[in-house]
């Protein structure tokens, strides 16, 4: 009688058992939680950081030609497991990464019986997913469309944004939109419409307010909840995704490109072979800005895909068009360009648009050897047309295809040429993932580093291509010289993007502007609004290997000794990153180690001074520092500042200027 009545009450209860099933996937250090549950058919995963919510239960799955796997759904099996991964990289925010997470592979089926993996990667502040398709029957199909996905990420209430909204494509200046350059808001609430209706670009930075704590003006309270999203290790094989617009059932959902970018030609889909995987899902969470600041999560889940032909070599270079814009592409002014580069110590010289006919081929030539026997390897401009829209710069047509890129990159390597800026690419189909691709690998066998510029955030780049350097994926330097409302909103942009944009990869700004006013006479159109130091300070701020330092020849006898000699010796590569102190859009001090030797460096984007007690280990206590700081005409002062036995330093940040402590 007992076991009948067992037998029924197990019968009645097994439904219920099925339609629910989790797995916890814990960080190594116990403090980030990832609950994956299959309910209803339903795959979903949520994240508690250190008993904080951070991420509701949110949709997994995806659609595809050979099934749908978003509803329907079974768990077959899950499987533990951990990774631990030690590499070196010399072009971001660390050269040494130790990566160690725990694993699990989830693997569904869906109503068919078709299986799919999701793998989590779960290290102490950062969770990365993907997702695996399988072979069916008799080992076919071989080949997937994936269509769509339901990954979804749902925030808890109260929760601000920190977002850049995706543009309609074949907008803007000759139709060359999207390319990731539209003003961020700041903690704005999640339930704002984007501002063209097509969702957000990655990355997407969340602040999940500590209601418990008293608020602080203008900064971070203790407890606070940060939330970091983005994606990584996308190649030629898919399409590059974004945010949609905020839903309240489902919050942000993963968007595939627009219909109507590349001119509409391509599939909005993206095609992998069977086995294959997607890219990664890359989240980053704290309590704090620290993890947000110095995650690598966009390099520790990805490989290299081809070794480097030669050792690339960071640097700084100088750029004539910023200021001088398109008359300055002639020989006299690029010469002046070389040799500024040559007094400052800098490794390059970028040579813009237009080269082709108001230099020429045959003088390039020249002007390469020239910069040669100065010290100074030249980096050219090139369009990336094509098809994708109408900008009219010239080099065109030498990018697009490889016929076209064998002939072009084999005369640069022959007169020394040793980058190249390639611009205005059209979108995030998976066909301009390939000329990315493309670009970077044929450059890599001719030696050849390159910047791209009018284009898509790079997604781990920095690991799968060594060749690669920076993307500008952002409202940049040129609109500070375009307009001045870009200028009056320049420290805003500078104050937020270490904690997004250039948290998750490496980003061309494109200059330290030194002259006063945003002209060729130093005298005309509006003036900078940031301070000497401010830019100064924004070199170390913003990361890239091969850094714009945007000083003019009349800097030369124009700035203070003081300002020229610290440009001199500007690092580029960084042994190691930490946050320090700020808020997004407000202020930033971060700290960055080029070999033995610390560099603080701090920007203040509100109309107040900001006085400020910084904590830092990184120094000695006791130990007397180099502290440049505005003085009352807006140029740099050096001054020397004490750090105090507890390893503390009071400073004072003016407004729109900075701080740098060596």
């Amino acid at each position: 009688m007992r076991t009948k009545t067992l037998l029924i009450i197990i019968s009645l209860l097994s439904p219920l058992l099925m339609r629910a099933e989790s797995r916890l996937l814990l960080s190594p250090d116990g403090k980030l939680a990832v609950n994956i549950s299959v309910e209803e058919g339903v795959a979903t995963y949520s994240i508690t950081y250190d008993g904080q919510q951070m991420m509701l239960p949110s949709r997994l799955g995806l659609q595809s030609n050979i099934g749908d796997y978003t509803k329907g759904l079974t768990l077959k099996e899950a499987k533990s497991g951990s990774v631990e991964k030690h590499y070196d990289m010399t072009r971001t925010k660390t050269s040494h990464s130790d990566y160690q997470a725990n694993t699990l592979d989830i693997t569904l089926l869906n109503a068919q019986k078709h299986p799919m993996t999701v793998t989590f990667m779960v290290s102490n502040n950062d969770v990365a997913f993907r997702y695996t398709l399988h072979r069916q029957a008799k080992d076919n199909p071989k080949c997937a469309i994936i269509t769509s996905e339901a990954s979804s990420f749902r925030l808890p209430n109260g929760t601000t944004a920190f977002l850049s909204p995706q543009i309609d494509p074949m907008k803007g200046w000759e139709r060359t939109k999207p390319s990731y350059e539209e003003v961020y808001s700041a903690d704005a609430p999640m339930t704002t419409k984007s501002q063209f209706g097509e969702g957000y670009v990655f990355p997407a930075l969340f602040h999940i307010p500590n209601t418990t704590a008293q608020p602080q003006q203008g900064k971070a309270k203790a407890g606070d909840g940060w939330v970091l999203i983005s994606e990584t290790g996308v190649t030629s094989g898919y399409v590059g995704s974004h945010l949609s617009d905020f839903n309240t059932e489902t919050g942000y959902t993963i968007a595939y490109p627009m219909a109507g970018e590349l001119n509409g030609l391509g599939s909005t889909a993206a095609g992998i072979a069977v086995p294959g995987s997607t890219p990664w899902r890359a989240i980053t969470v704290g309590t704090s800005l620290a993890p947000i600041v110095e995650t690598t999560i966009s390099y520790d889940v990805v490989e290299p895909l081809y070794e480097p032909s030669q050792q690339y070599e960071p640097g700084r270079y100088t750029w004539s068009w910023l200021i001088w814009q398109d008359k300055s592409i002639n020989w006299n002014d690029q010469v002046q360009f070389i040799d500024l580069a040559a007094a400052m110590g800098f490794e390059y010289c970028l040579v813009d648009n237009w080269w082709d006919t108001q230099i020429g081929r045959d003088r390039m030539a020249e002007l390469s050897k020239y910069a040669q026997q100065k010290g100074v390897s030249l980096m050219l401009w090139y369009n990336s047309n094509g098809y994708e829209n109408d900008a009219p710069q010239t080099p065109r047509q030498c990018m697009n295809t490889s016929i076209a890129r064998e002939r072009e990159m084999k005369w640069l390597h022959s007169i020394g040429v040793k980058g190249i800026k390639v611009d205005f690419f059209g979108g995030d189909k998976q066909q301009i993932m390939q000329l990315y691709e493309d670009i970077l690998s044929d450059a890599n066998r001719y030696g050849l580093q390159v910047i791209f510029h009018g284009c898509t955030l790079p997604r781990g780049w920095e690991r799968m291509y060594p060749n690669y350097v920076a993307s500008e994926a952002v409202l940049a330097s040129e609109n500070v010289f375009f307009t001045e409302d870009a200028a009056i909103r320049q420290p805003f942009d500078l104050t937020l993007h270490p904690f997004c944009r250039n948290a998750t990869a490496s980003m061309d700004w494109g200059g330290i502007i030194m002259n006063r006013y945003l002209s060729r006479d130093n005298k005309s159109r509006h003036s900078r609004k940031t301070t000497d130091v401010f830019e100064m300070a924004s070199g170390i701020t913003m990361q890239s290997a091969i850094q714009c330092v945007a000083i003019q020849p009349n800097n030369l006898t124009e700035l203070p000794q003081v300002e020229l000699d610290f440009l001199k010796q500007l690092p580029t590569t960084w042994d190691e990153t930490r946050y320090v102190d700020g808020y997004p859009g407000k202020y930033v001090v971060l700290a960055r180690r080029h070999g033995d030797q610390w560099y603080i460096a701090g920007l203040n984007a509100e109309a107040q001074a900001k006085k400020l007690t910084l904590t830092l280990p990184m120094l000695k206590p006791n130990q007397t520092v180099s502290y440049y700081t505005d003085n009352q005409e807006g140029y740099a002062g050096l001054k020397q500042l004490k750090i105090d036995k507890r390893g503390q330093a009071k400073v004072v940040i003016q407004p729109n200027g900075g701080i740098i402590l060596k």
